[in-house]
């Protein structure tokens, strides 16, 4: 089984979450959830576009390599060990996200403060865990690339997003 799909699954649902907090606290009005529907979709687009960078790149690594099969399987290995931390990160934000919509008040405040929260300041030392794990799967080189270029692309859409649509607080 190639890794991809999943790979590409949790970057584009991260890719949601972020234009979600790129929009978060720069709207005061009550109901809002048209407006935070809409900034999930718009990190979604930014995170699809710029998820095309390290697909072009794993691509581009198979097409110019002598040994195609061979820089195929340290990918494939490379993306096994890239997901394994992405994979126990995302759990965590999903327990994270089932205490906050499941408990009474305080405990939703508290899944937020306790878990949430550090979970997001967290996602950068996810992603060079996961691009450790790459190397350390045996993916050497050209996993290492890819999910260098991957977890930039990631880490790079909250920002784009919120410099393109929320920059100013209303």
């Amino acid at each position: 089984m190639t890794p991809a799909i999943p790979l590409v699954l949790l970057g584009l649902t991260d890719a949601a979450f972020s234009g979600f907090r790129a929009y978060a606290g720069t709207d005061a009005r009550i109901r809002k959830q048209r407006a935070a529907a809409r900034a999930a979709l718009r990190g979604l687009a930014v995170g699809a576009v710029l998820l095309l960078a390290p697909t072009l790149t794993a691509v581009l690594l198979l097409l110019t390599a002598r040994d195609p099969a061979r820089i195929y399987g340290l990918l494939s290995a490379g993306g096994l060990g890239y997901l394994l931390p992405l994979a126990v990160y995302a759990v965590a934000v999903l327990l994270s996200l089932a205490a906050y919509f499941a408990l009474p008040f305080r405990g939703s405040t508290l899944a937020t403060v306790v878990g949430l929260g550090p979970l997001t300041l967290l996602r950068p030392l996810a992603v060079a865990a996961a691009c450790l794990g790459s190397v350390l799967n045996g993916g050497g080189g050209p996993a290492l690339l890819v999910g260098t270029i991957a977890g930039a692309a990631v880490l790079c859409v909250e920002p784009a997003v919120h410099r393109r649509w929320y920059h100013h607080v209303r």
